[in-house]
């Protein structure tokens, strides 16, 4: 097969070295001018993946048209707001053989699109069958080192999912299957935004008690949205849902979190974006995920509270307060 990864952020070079241990060569196609020139004169990606050294069947080029042409499977690993941009790029060069996989965990702005919907937006009829998407706990760097990990790939067409599982599955990379796009998508990408209400509750010294919580009732906010839009709400306890948010919340590598505690220190979300190279998912995302909740009158008061801090100017502390005082409801807590 040929096998193309689009996309050479920390998570593509990743999968990249991933799949090189099973396939002859894969594409991966890259954006960057200094991340091409380190990639193919050093093997390594010295900006996104420092000290992993590539193999030298992973072949980088710039081309659109020679990573993605004749292609039998293409990962699509780049942000999510670039995610239509990259797909028109790679429309002229697709088969309706090509298998898409999205990797993207977002919610487009202005359109309030999942990633597999932008996709198909903008392939149109045809690819129906075509577009899997993959989530769950993987942080780049535990990929890239061959730790265990275990994520999900999900599709309305079982067959293609399972011919994901069957091909890209390994010792070290273990892939569970699922219909359910809608429920697999929104859980990767709403839990960007309660970690960095994560990383706020860290950065405030809150403590073991009030971050246990913030991760359970953030699983009812995505739980919530994601029945509304019509996803299964078994799937937000597998890997896509609750992993993936443990993970996001609780791990140091989380760049989300990493956002949320600067915010705490009472930086501005203009000069956090600005000391990152690599995107922090939970950003853009939440003016969507807020959107959303409006559109389907679904409560989420932690992701509300995430929007107005980084888009309206409340303080973290101002927010916190908000949140504990609100008004009681006398009802069972439950996960919904």
């Amino acid at each position: 097969m040929k096998v193309s990864v689009i996309g050479s952020g920390s998570f593509g070079t990743a999968l990249s070295s991933l799949f090189a241990t099973t396939y002859e060569r894969v594409h991966l196609w890259v954006y960057e001018d200094d991340v091409y020139q380190a990639i193919l004169n050093l093997r390594e990606n010295v900006v996104f993946m420092p000290g992993l050294k590539l193999p030298e069947n992973i072949i980088p080029t710039k081309d659109m048209e020679e990573a993605t042409k004749d292609a039998d499977v293409i990962f699509i690993v780049v942000p999510s707001h670039v995610v239509r941009h990259v797909v028109k790029q790679m429309k002229p060069y697709l088969s309706n053989k090509t298998i898409l996989v999205s990797v993207a965990k977002g919610i487009e702005n202005e359109t309030n699109l999942l990633m597999a919907e932008v996709v198909l937006d903008v392939l149109g009829k045809g690819f129906e069958e075509n577009v899997c998407v993959l989530s769950g706990p993987s942080f780049a760097k535990e990929v890239a080192e061959k730790k265990p990990t275990l994520v999900v790939t999900a599709s309305k067409y079982p067959e293609k999912a399972t011919f994901i599982q069957k091909n890209f599955s390994s010792s070290v990379f273990r892939i569970y299957t699922s219909d359910d796009l809608i429920g697999v998508e929104l859980g990767g990408a709403v839990k960007n935004v309660i970690a960095i209400a994560a990383g706020m509750c860290d950065g405030l010294q809150l403590g073991y008690n009030g971050m246990a919580a913030l991760i359970t009732r953030g699983l009812a906010e995505i739980t919530r949205l994601g029945v509304a839009m019509g996803a299964n709400p078994l799937t937000f306890k597998g890997l896509s849902g609750l992993g993936d948010l443990v993970l996001t919340c609780t791990g140091a590598l989380s760049r989300n979190r990493q956002v949320g505690t600067k915010l705490a220190m009472g930086k501005h979300i203009e000069e956090i974006q600005k000391e990152m190279r690599m995107v922090a998912e939970g950003v853009k995302t939440s003016r969507s995920v807020y959107e959303l909740s409006k559109k389907y009158n679904v409560s989420m008061p932690i992701s509300e509270q995430v929007y107005k801090i980084i888009y309206e100017g409340k303080t973290p502390l101002e927010a916190l307060q908000e949140l504990m005082l609100r008004e009681l409801k006398f009802e069972r807590e439950y996960l919904l």
